[in-house]
């Protein structure tokens, strides 16, 4: 796939704007280079790996794995140098290069070890040779303050053994002239100073033929001279001679570390470039971190949808000065083909046509872009646009001899894979030619299914775009009252310019008004006024539809608390009437037992209470027999129990038989009898003090307090709260 997007595009949609942005979040002057050269990447394959590498930059930011820091310095020059037979570099530029090789290798061996994490950086890095001989070639030779080190050659070491040795004697010799100086008397009060780098004795002018050496100089009233002793100077001399050997012998070695190093410039070259890399993508993902931008979908089908899109660069300006950004979501499909914006100028129309166009020129340059999650787009071969006043002096041509220009270039260009973008459609011309014009160029864009936006204030592309199937009307929102822009697109109706409204609203007389709205045609009018009238009803119904639907889910969300409330009200109840059962259950056990413990207080026969307490343990079991009853056990008990259900059961029948004919007549009784209860219940007023049940439950309880249907119950140990409707009467309170 190769894209066709040129640089007016760019420069039309303030891309470059955004790569300086980037660039401010690199972290090397080549990085920042890297940065602002970046266009809309050709193949999809290049592209999808650049973006995958942006995502995964970015989602270390929120990873306990960090990318390690890829700091590095400018060594293109180092390297080109190298690359030259026989030549050599400085200590710094050796440091530099070994710096930089460790560097590489710590992100390949980072890489390797995160390869799930981030297997796009792992592919890319695998693609580089791990080598550690580069940096340890280079520090067995180079100490990390830059000097060389003594044992890189026997003569180097001597070198600098005997310059020590020499230094010995320079400093003897010094002290020696030094002490038979002052002792004579012929030193000033400061003894001695350093005079181009030489320390020399500070004699006072009127001995200076006293002291054999060699004269450096004076101070400025004359008064004193700086002679150097004359067996330092030979020392010295000694002394010059080796440290230019030691030059000599550095130079050398440098030379051969440079013939060692030399093989490895092509992969110094790849180092490089790798680091650069990084470094441009780390700023893309410090940048898409910092407008909270995200990797939409890439469609395979043509298709855009941007969900609450913001244009880059004017959130990073609102942002600065504190100003909240609209965010707007667009859609272009098989079946919304082209958009055409209308409404208001100030409104809006402009930013959400370079919104999309910005948008789309970043994602195919391999930079995140901030839209909300689910959206999606595709990779367009050619983006068109014709934004803004193009008015060329230099080429003399006007605003609409220069749109013509564009118009049959896009003509050229314009395929099913292209997207457009047209600003103020059809103007600089007369209207109604212009209009024409511009209906015919639209209706070519629309049969070579190109998708595209373009905003307009001519009615007759309002009209058009009703007309044909897969163009859509939209208009930027506007407050009919206050005539203030709301900056948010409307999909499905043309909009209103306001042009008089907004023209009232500047100051312009309306009497001046007046004679304006007589001139311009009553169709053109009413048209417009019936956009208006359409605009602001459609206003009102959106803002109640808001509104119902803001108090619905309020109310929703009260009706879902009051449940959740009464569920565990009534989880509290079943835990209290099943903790009060209990409590009665064993009051009843104590009170037998207590009063057999007061009877046998009283007779003392311990007989009599073993009987008892027998009798009672024997009338518990039986009842809890009957609760639960024990099956049969053994083969002989399971028959006999078969020949008694047998028995039983042929009873059964024969009863059943007996009493089937009262059946009836008893279940009309019964239902009588529990109407007429039911009614006396239903007719029940309640009262305070009235002994009463919760129905289902064997707890009884009195009334304390009334409210209206709801009532307060008593049990002794603890009150609950319910309704009269579940509740059934144990007794009326008797006065």
């Amino acid at each position: 796939m190769n894209t066709n997007i040129s640089n007016k595009t760019l420069q039309d949609l303030e891309f470059t704007t955004v790569l300086n942005h980037i660039a401010d979040h690199c972290i090397s002057s080549l990085g920042k280079e890297r940065v602002l050269e970046i266009t809309p990447i050709n193949y999809k394959k290049g592209l999808f790996k650049e973006l995958n590498l942006v995502n995964e930059y970015l989602s270390s930011f929120q990873s306990e794995n960090r990318i390690p820091n890829h700091g590095f310095d400018n060594v293109i020059n180092n390297v080109k140098h190298l690359k030259i037979e026989n030549s050599f570099i400085e200590t710094e530029a050796f440091l530099r290069l070994a710096s930089m090789s460790l560097t590489v290798n710590e992100h390949i061996k980072f890489f390797k070890k995160f390869n799930i994490q981030f297997p796009t950086f792992f592919a890319v890095s695998q693609k580089i040779e791990f080598t550690t001989y580069i940096d340890d070639e280079i520090k067995k030779i180079i100490e990390l303050s830059g000097e060389v080190r003594n044992n890189a050659s026997p003569t180097l070491k001597q070198i600098r053994k005997d310059i020590n040795h020499v230094r010995g004697k320079i400093g003897a010799s010094f002290t020696s002239a030094l002490s038979k100086s002052i002792g004579a008397g012929f030193l000033d009060d400061i003894k001695e100073t350093v005079v181009d780098n030489q320390r020399v004795l500070a004699v006072k002018a009127m001995y200076r033929k006293k002291i054999s050496g060699s004269l450096l100089g004076s101070s400025k009233s004359g008064g004193i001279v700086y002679i150097a002793p004359q067996a330092t100077l030979s020392y010295s001399r000694e002394y010059q001679n080796l440290v230019y050997e030691e030059k000599q012998e550095v130079v050398k070695i440098l030379r051969e570390l440079a013939t060692v190093i030399r093989p490895m410039a092509t992969l110094l070259e790849e180092y490089l470039e790798f680091l650069i890399h990084i470094d441009s993508i780390g700023a893309k993902a410090k940048y898409a971190n910092e407008i909270n931008a995200i990797l939409p979908k890439i469609s395979s089908e043509k298709t855009i949808y941007f969900k609450n899109a913001m244009h880059p660069v004017l959130w990073r300006k609102n942002n600065i000065q504190e100003i909240a950004t609209i965010p707007q979501t667009i859609e272009l499909n098989e079946n919304q083909q082209i958009i055409v914006i209308s409404g208001p100028n100030a409104g809006g129309k402009s930013i959400t046509l370079k919104t999309i166009g910005l948008l789309q020129i970043m994602i195919q340059s391999g930079i995140l872009i901030p839209v909300g999650e689910k959206s999606k787009t595709y990779i367009f071969e050619n983006i068109l646009t014709d934004i803004g006043d193009n008015q060329s002096i230099e080429n003399q041509l006007s605003t609409y001899s220069y749109r013509l220009k564009n118009m049959r270039s896009f003509l050229k260009k314009c395929n099913s894979e292209t997207l457009f973008l047209i600003d103020e459609f059809g103007t600089g011309s007369d209207p109604e030619l212009g209009g024409a014009l511009a209906e015919i160029f639209l209706e070519e864009f629309y049969n070579k299914e190109a998708f595209g936006i373009i905003t307009t204030h001519y009615s007759n592309l309002k009209v058009l775009a009703n007309e044909l199937d897969n163009v859509t009307n939209a208009n930027m929102q506007f407050d009919e009252r206050s005539l203030e822009p709301l900056y948010k697109l409307f999909i499905g109706q043309a909009g209103s310019s306001f042009t008089f409204e907004v023209a009232q609203k500047n100051g312009i007389p309306f009497s001046i008004i007046n004679k304006a709205k007589k001139r311009v045609e009553t169709e053109k009018i009413r048209l417009d006024k019936t956009i208006s009238k359409l605009q602001k009803e459609r206003n009102r119904l959106h803002k109640n539809s808001e509104n119902l639907e803001k108090q619905k889910v309020k109310e929703q969300e009260h009706l879902v608390s009051l449940e959740e409330k009464e569920i565990k009200i009534q989880a509290k109840l079943a835990g209290f009437q099943e903790l009060y059962d209990n409590n009665q259950k064993m009051l009843s056990l104590g009170r037998k037992i207590n009063e057999l413990l007061n009877k046998y207080f009283q007779t003392n026969n311990k007989k009599e209470l073993t009987t008892n307490f027998n009798k009672w343990i024997a009338d518990e079991k039986v009842k809890r027999a009957k609760k639960n009853p024990i099956g049969p056990k053994t083969k002989t008990q399971k028959q006999k129990a078969k020949v008694v259900e047998k028995q039983i059961q042929q009873i059964i029948e024969k009863v059943e038989k007996e009493v089937l004919e009262k059946v009836v007549e008893v279940r009309k009784e019964k239902k009588v009898a529990k109407e007429k209860v039911a009614k006396e219940k239903s007719e029940y007023d309640y009262k305070t003090n009235d002994k009463v049940r919760v129905i289902g439950s064997n707890s009884v309880g009195t009334i304390d307090k009334i409210n209206k249907k709801k009532v307060d119950i008593n049990y002794g140990f603890f009150t609950t709260k319910t309704t009269l409707d579940k509740l059934e009467l144990v007794e009326k309170f008797k006065k």
